[in-house]
């Protein structure tokens, strides 16, 4: 047991500088930052949901929600468009600089709204859980697949190391450039609740994997572009983003050809 002391001793000086020392003292307090294990703990909660749904849904007749997702696809429109205003006019009004800008720590007003807006995406990718729990609900398992889940497990904890340690800077550019796709994603997806009358007017769905894949590439190159910078803001965050987006880019472009180009050809040999 003795032998062990310094080894704990050091695991836990190094836990202490990490989430500690080195975190961004403003953001330290909010809800979900303070420390890694709720978020970690909600991830796992939702792996295992997601992992377990159909044993847990199989009695279960499926739900229609439309009501509530046309509800809750509204909201959501809504609240990807007070992000991107923030993001876009607190970044405008500092003066920020789109291919260098370090973190401002400060406390100045422009500082905290940054920093705050950060904060509400965030905790959006909490929110938008209730996607894979709608799918769950109405028995729409195959809408639960890998690519969905690593989606949104991974941006929870992406966004923690965000907020925890550079509420602003460089990582303004990720959240303005989600929330304006998430405008467009949400606003398709409450389009859809109202059925086939409108259904058939959205013709566009596809073109939403473009612009997906769009975003994924211009966060490559921007993050991609300050590694190679001399640039005040952390390589190790720029490099976990830039892998993160080749992961994503491999996915979603997969699922593109999967569900667009291969299905066409199947529909023409058919025909």
């Amino acid at each position: 047991m003795g032998s062990n002391m310094p080894l704990l001793k050091t695991l836990s000086e190094y836990y202490d500088n990490a989430i500690k020392d080195r975190a961004d003292p403003r953001t330290d307090g909010w809800f979900l930052v303070h420390s890694p294990w709720p978020p970690l703990c909600i991830l796992l909660v939702y792996l295992v949901v997601c992992i377990n749904a159909k044993r847990m849904m199989q009695n279960v007749p499926a739900f229609r929600l439309r009501g509530i997702l046309l509800c809750y696809n509204t909201a959501l429109v809504f609240l990807s468009a007070y992000m991107f205003y923030e993001f876009l006019v607190a970044s405008y009004l500092a003066e920020y600089n789109l291919f260098c800008q370090p973190v401002d720590y400060s406390t100045s007003p422009l500082a905290i709204r940054m920093a705050k807006v950060c904060w509400w995406y965030f905790i959006s990718k909490y929110i938008e859980l209730l996607d894979t729990v709608f799918f769950i609900l109405r028995k729409k398992f195959n809408q639960v697949s890998f690519l969905h889940v690593y989606h949104h497990s991974t941006m929870l904890i992406n966004w923690w190391l965000g907020v925890k340690y550079v509420a602003g800077g460089q990582s303004f550019f990720i959240g303005m450039l989600n929330s304006f796709v998430h405008i467009i994603m949400y606003t398709y997806y409450a389009l859809s609740c109202f059925g086939p009358t409108v259904q058939k007017y959205l013709w566009w769905k596809k073109y939403l994997t473009v612009l997906q894949l769009v975003q994924f590439g211009a966060i490559f190159v921007h993050c991609f572009h300050n590694l190679w910078t001399e640039c005040d803001f952390p390589d190790w965050l720029n490099g976990i983003v830039c892998g993160y987006m080749i992961s994503l880019i491999l996915f979603f472009l997969n699922f593109y050809i999967q569900s667009y180009l291969k299905g066409k050809q199947s529909k023409e040999k058919r025909n």
